[in-house]
Order: structure tokens, then sequence, then C-alpha cells
């Protein structure tokens, strides 16, 4: 847009390497009470299913649970069976006790007191096997449980982020020309696409993960206690050492992946630049210094990598060493109380299970806690967008733009894009109907800031804008842009065929009229040399047509439109003279009986102009036809002349 730095949009913020700015969802959210408060109210409408989500977890966890004990009963049923086959046969257990006391075996005694033996009897398969399919059945449903829990899960993400999804879309359709001038594209897609995806696998992956976590924490530490008190509070001795490790740990490793982060971009930069300008750094000669920058980026990624990957990856051999001391201290503590006969091996064996199963969902909730965190900053990100004011909506009963035949006025209009920045002020211009106007001026005048007015695209501050007598304002923005034809500097064509982006200016347009709205802007010659004339597809970045041709189309997909109002904005600059001559006869004859707006800046091509408006700082400082101004020797003549000095000069 024009406007700067006189009169124009804020500039934009800058884009990060590929065109993407803030590529990677934040990592921090500014206010995560609030934000994740937002983000759970989301799934408010899941509130039903959500809970038999967690009825399920409750279920599937307490399985999981009771599973260790059981185990532990099955090594109970061999090591008995072991035991009671080493006793002879018609002694019974009583007696075997008093033997081994009396033989001074009194802590043997004991263990064998504790015990449920048979003594001459083996171990009992029929029992043992009995307590395997058990198990079998208990992990099974655990496991059955734990899937439908996820499957429910999955729907209720997909439905949350399908409705989050459709509101950003419905918002960015109602969202003011200015959001997106003030936001670069993107960080507008990163929000649309990267930030509602992240929010979408969190919520997939870390809810159903962070209720099984903390349930199995809760679960397993009651049977812990519930088997031994002692013991419980031995492996509880390992969290808060766990814990000091981790944060000592990854306080360090953050410090690095917030290098290799930058690092990462500063390459990707280095990369896209040198690309971009490929031919450039051949043709200056500077292929060594751009290898060379290449090195030096790439040493201090690989650097940061290195430190970032080699910090981090202490925490889980230090986890390791942890668990494995507790391990020892379960396993001796354990023992020496099997041996005494005040515990069973088996609930030693299912004990050292149930401490393995209690470290790792603490881990595991801390690292949701940060993937949480991520997705919480980029349900911000999305809440913002959503939080932006919206255009002033369309009255309740609008006056309808008719029959319209091209009539405009500018009364008393005045606009800034900044407040402190005054741009138009008390802007006064009558356009009858079926006259051209070309608008000209210095970059900053406000030339295409009065389109960017006549069309809504923006709301003017004072004064008032009509066409065919109704203000512009009183009317809904679909009907008054459905009286304008548009064509800009910068094309733009969609993914499909040249057929459909001509079609695009009409809804069910025909064969023929797109065809004869193609001829008339001169495009039908160079579509029917395509191997696929008009059903030729245009690739997403239009690469497979040049830019003269992408101009054409553009213009050919306005005259399909047949509006009683066209705006052209430099729309013949990327097309060679030939051309250029050809669309302007097209135009002439097209335009016939038409109101036009031409903004231009090569104002050789205004001169049948009816009316040229100067404009210098927001105001019409000269008006009139182009000799008309030539003979008044003004600002329009000085940069009239300026042109030609400059292309000489050239």
């Amino acid at each position: 847009m024009s406007g700067r730095p006189g009169g124009g949009p804020p500039m934009r913020r800058g884009m990060g390497p590929g065109g993407m700015m803030g590529g990677m969802p934040a990592e921090k959210s500014k206010n995560f009470r609030a934000s994740f408060g937002r983000l759970l109210a989301r799934l408010r409408p899941e509130a039903p299913l959500i809970v038999l989500v967690f009825l399920l977890a409750i279920v599937s966890v307490t399985f999981a649970v009771i599973g260790p004990k059981i185990l532990g009963n099955a090594t109970n049923a061999i090591f008995q069976g072991a035991i009671s086959k080493d006793l002879p046969v018609g002694v019974t257990k009583d007696q075997a006790v008093a033997g081994l006391r009396a033989a001074g075996k009194g802590q043997l005694a004991d263990m064998i007191a504790s015990l449920t033996l048979t003594p001459g009897v083996g171990i009992d398969f029929g029992a043992l096997g009995g307590i395997l399919v058990v198990l079998t059945g208990v992990y099974l449903l655990s496991a059955v449980f734990s899937w439908m829990q996820a499957w429910i899960m999955a729907g209720v993400t997909q439905r949350t982020v399908y409705r989050l999804r459709r509101d950003v879309d419905a918002k960015l359709g109602r969202l003011p020309l200015k959001y997106f001038d003030g936001h670069s594209r993107g960080d507008i897609l990163s929000r649309v696409t990267n930030d509602i995806d992240n929010i979408g696998q969190t919520l997939q992956q870390s809810l159903t993960q962070l209720i099984t976590a903390l349930l199995t924490v809760v679960g397993v530490l009651l049977m812990m206690l519930l088997i031994s008190p002692l013991l419980a509070f031995v492996s509880l001795l390992a969290v808060p050492v766990s814990i000091v490790v981790t944060v000592l740990i990854a306080s360090r490793s953050q410090k690095q992946f917030a290098r290799q982060w930058a690092s990462t971009g500063a390459l990707n930069g280095q990369v896209e630049e040198m690309h971009t300008g490929h031919a450039i750094v051949k043709v200056f000669g500077r292929q060594d210094e751009a290898i060379a920058r290449f090195n030096e980026e790439n040493d201090r990624l690989y650097d940061a990598s290195y430190r970032a990957q080699f910090i981090s990856g202490i925490i889980q051999p230090s986890m390791n060493f942890i668990a494995n001391l507790n391990y020892v201290a379960i396993a001796v503590i354990g023992g020496l109380r099997v041996a005494s006969g005040q515990m069973s091996l088996g609930d030693v064996v299912a004990f050292i299970q149930y401490s393995r199963q209690f470290t790792f969902p603490i881990v595991q909730t801390a690292s949701i806690a940060n993937v949480l965190q991520s997705a919480t900053a980029s349900a911000e990100r999305i809440f913002e967008l959503l939080d932006e004011p919206e255009e002033i909506p369309d009255p309740v009963a609008p006056d309808l733009i008719e029959n319209a035949v091209g009539a405009v006025t500018f009364e008393d209009v005045s606009f800034r894009y900044e407040p402190e920045k005054p741009l138009i002020d008390d802007l006064n211009l009558e356009v009858k109907a079926g006259q051209t106007i070309a608008i000209v001026g210095p970059t900053g005048a406000g030339k295409t800031t009065l389109v960017n007015l006549l069309m809504r695209f923006y709301e003017i501050d004072g004064g008032r804008i009509t066409v065919e007598g109704i203000d512009i304002r009183a009317t809904t923005r679909d009907n008054l842009r459905a009286t304008f034809g548009m064509v800009l500097q910068d094309t733009w064509l969609f993914h499909g065929t040249i057929s459909e982006n001509i079609g695009y200016g009409k809804e069910d347009a025909t064969e023929a009229e797109i065809e004869a709205a193609a001829e008339a802007a001169h495009v039908d010659h160079f579509v029917r040399t395509l191997a696929n004339g008009y059903e030729t597809v245009i690739d997403d970045d239009a690469t497979n047509v040049s830019a003269g041709e992408k101009q054409l189309l553009t213009i050919a997909r306005a005259f399909l439109a047949d509006p009683p109002i066209l705006i052209l904005d430099e729309a013949t600059s990327s097309v060679d003279t030939r051309t250029e001559v050809l669309i302007q006869r097209a135009m002439a004859r097209l335009m016939k009986g038409r109101t036009t707006f031409v903004i231009a800046h090569r104002l050789s091509t205004i001169r049948d102009a009816d009316t040229i408006l100067v404009m210098d700082h927001g105001h019409i400082i000269e008006q009139g036809t182009h000799d008309a101004l030539l003979a008044a020797r003004g600002f329009y003549y000085d940069l009239y002349n300026s042109q030609f000095v400059e292309a000489i000069a050239s």
C-alpha cells in the first residue's frame, strides 16, 4: 500500500526464515492461568465425554495398578512351592519351624513361618495358571479401557480444534485490512496453522497422559503404602532428589537450547538469503564469502547443538542412576524383611515394579506441564487474534446500491493511519458516471489510500463517501464491493485451471464468457498455445506463467466481472510495451460508459483520462486533463517531465 512515510499502513513486522514469522509456537505464555482457562473452556461442549474419559482412565489405571500385586501372588506361589518341595513328607510346617529354631536357624524359621507351605508338595501349576490367566485378563482389560479412552479423546480433540479453526477462519473474514497491514503474513499463517496444530497435538496426547499419570501416581502410592509403609518412604525419598537433579540439568540445557534455536534461525536465514540471491552472489564473485559465513554459522550451530544435546542427555542416565539406587535400597531392605518373615517375596517383587511405575508418571507429568505451557502459549496467540477489533458491523437495514452507473463523491473526507500522523484532511471530489479518473502523485501521497477508503478496507475518520448518492457506511460491504472491479499491481492467482482463475470474477460464468473476457484482455492467444489451453493448471506460486501473463489473467478476471466501477492500480506494470498498448485499447473499449479509477506512476499511460487528480500528502493539489495540467506548468508538469529526464539519464 502507498503512504509511507507520509501516509501508509504501519510497516509490517519482520518475517523469519522462509517467510514465516515465528514459525515455531511460542514457548511460554504471558498469562498462563487466564489463557489455559480459556483453552479449557473450549472443551466445555465435550464435558460429558471428558467425564467418561476420566472414568475409563480410573478403571484402566486400577487394573494396571493391581497387576503387579497379582504378579506378586504368582511369585509367592512359585516360591512357596519350591520351599514346600524341599521339606520332608509327613512333617508339618510347625514341626519344620520348630526344628529350625532348635537348630539355631531362627531367621529361616521366621521366613518359613510366614509362608503357606505343604511339605513334600511342589508348585501347584493349576493355581499358578489360574493366577496368570487372571493377570492376563487384568492387563487386557486395562489396555481395552485405555484404548477406549484414547479413541474418545481423539474425537474430543478433533472437534475442539475443528471449532477453533472454524472460529479463526470466520474471524479472519471479519478483520479489517488494518490488521493484515500491521501483521506479517508469516505471523498470521503461523497462528492459523502451527499454533492450532500445536494445540491439537497437545490436547490429543497430553490430556489423557496427564489424567493417567496422576491417577497412576495416586494408585501406585496407595498400593506401596498398603504393602510396606517403610519401603514406600524409601521410594518417596528418590522423588525430590530426581526433581532437584532434573531442574539443575534442565536449567543449564535450556540456555544451550536457546542458543541452538537462535543459531538455527541465523543459519536458515543465511541459507535462504544466499539461495534467493544466488545469481547476484555469483555475479559479484562473493561465493567464498558466502561459504565462509555459512561455515561460521554452521560451526556455531554445531557447538550449541552439541552442548544442548549432551547436557540434556545427562538427565536420563541421572534418573536411571537414582532409580537404580532406589532399586538397590528396596531390594536390600525388602530382602531383609522377607528373610525375617515380615514380607513375602511376592510383595517385594510387586513393590519393585511399583517403584518403577511411581517415578515414571512423575517425570511424565513434569514433561506434560512443559508441553501444556507451549500449547497455552499457542492458545494465547490464537485468542489474541480472536480478540482483535472487528470491522464495524453492517447496518441492520441497509440502503442497497442498485443499478449503479458510477457516480462517486468524497465530501470533507479525513483519514489517518496513525492518530499522530495526518494524511487526508477535508478531501472533496465529485466523480460523474462514466468518467475515467487518474490518480497520480509521489510515493506516500495517498493514492491507494483513496481507493482503500472507497472500498471500505479502512473506515474514514470524518466526512462521508457516497456511491449513487448512498453513504457507503449505510450499505453492506458486500453490496458496496459488488459495485467495483479491481486489478492490482500485485497479482493473485490460486491453484486451479486458467479457466477457473478467470471465472473467479463471476459466479457461474460460462465458457464463452470466460473466453470473451480473455480475448478482450489479449490473453486468449497465449492460453491457446499451451498444451491444455484453458484447462492448464496453474501451480501454487503461478511459476508456470510469466509475470506479464499473470497480470493479463487478473485483468481478464476483472473484465468478466463487468462492474459499473473499475479500479486499476498500476494494472499494466508487468507487461511489455506492445501488450500494454493492446490492453490500453481494450480497456478504452470495455471501460466506455463505466467509471474508472486509475492509479498510475507512469504518467504516459493516463493521458486520455477525463480528469487527473494530482495528490501530495493526502491533498488534491491539482486537477484537470493532461493537456491542461501540462499547460499550467505546476506540480504535475514537473512530475511528468522528471520521468523522461530520469529515463534519459539512466
